[in-house]
């Protein structure tokens, strides 16, 4: 199992849209690297959900349940999506300061390249976050 995180402006696509959902296709990334991003992606592996701009916290945990193909609202380009279903919401957000000042946590990709939409996060990074947020997955 590999490890992602996305990020998503609340106000377009939040945490509470995706558990309303039950699934959702991961759509209008436009950016080359985070598209090399999801066509990484493979079925089971699991997702932290960041809200951007204003929450700037991890907020949720989804699972990747249809892997990379064509993005359907591209007008042009080989962009692609994924779909993700929601596996558990974090029972503490963990916000970006917490990331940018925690030892295990603070070299993670999304700290690195803050734009990046779609990045990968190691196991040991996604343990961690899950420790600072207090919750368990099944």
């Amino acid at each position: 199992m590999n490890y992602w995180l996305v990020k998503t402006e609340p106000s377009s696509y939040s945490w509470a849209d995706l558990v309303r959902d039950g699934r959702t296709m991961w759509e209008g990334v436009r950016n080359p690297q985070a598209r090399d991003n999801l066509a990484a992606m493979k079925q089971g592996d699991r997702v932290l959900f960041y809200h951007s701009v204003s929450d700037k916290a991890v907020v949720g945990v989804a699972s990747v349940v249809a892997e990379a193909y064509p993005d359907p609202t591209a007008r042009q380009g080989d962009w692609l999506v994924v779909d993700l279903e929601p596996v558990g919401a974090l029972t503490v957000p963990v916000t970006l300061a917490q990331l940018k000042v925690d030892a295990a946590t603070s070299q993670m990709r999304t700290i690195r390249q803050g734009r990046l939409s779609v990045s990968p996060v190691t196991p040991a990074e996604f343990r961690r976050v899950l420790a600072l947020a207090q919750t368990k997955l099944q």
